[in-house]
């Protein structure tokens, strides 16, 4: 952290937690018009554990679940819902980024031994999404391949 650059750490916040709250206070007012939404942010197992040279990443995603338990609270008895997924790793091309040996780590943490599919976020968002999500709010969906279990 002591040799974190202060305009990355700035960007990775801007980008992360300070783009989902700008998105969710632009699309509240349409929802509260409509009297019903389903919001679903999408933040990292890192928000929750924390991940070793990735404290920018770590906290503004960190500030992404507790952002999405506030909206989920504040806007429990309007029909909106507010809730947000926390997964691993999902192999995309950012992984393009990323030496072979943070790779390597983060698999190792991921019982199941696999690096979650986009499409298994997809089918969770969608499902929070909809209308049977009636009574789910504030909540935080692991995807993580048993690596959260708590």
């Amino acid at each position: 952290v002591s040799k974190y650059p202060i305009d990355e750490w700035i960007r990775v916040h801007d980008v992360n937690l300070n783009g989902t709250f700008y998105t969710c206070r632009t699309l509240i007012p349409h929802m509260e018009e409509k009297k019903y939404g389903r919001i679903v942010n999408i933040a990292s197992i890192a928000g929750k554990e924390g991940n070793p040279n990735a404290s920018a990443y770590s906290s503004s995603k960190a500030g992404v679940i507790a952002l999405t338990k506030s909206i989920g609270k504040e806007l429990a008895k309007k029909n909106i819902t507010a809730n947000c997924v926390t997964p691993a790793a999902v192999k995309t091309p950012i992984f393009d980024q990323v030496s072979q040996q943070h790779i390597d780590y983060m698999l190792s943490k991921i019982p199941v031994g696999r690096f979650g599919l986009v499409e298994e976020i997809a089918a969770m968002v969608g499902w929070l999404c909809t209308e049977d999500c009636s009574f789910t709010t504030g909540g935080v969906f692991d995807l993580s391949g048993g690596r959260a279990t708590y």
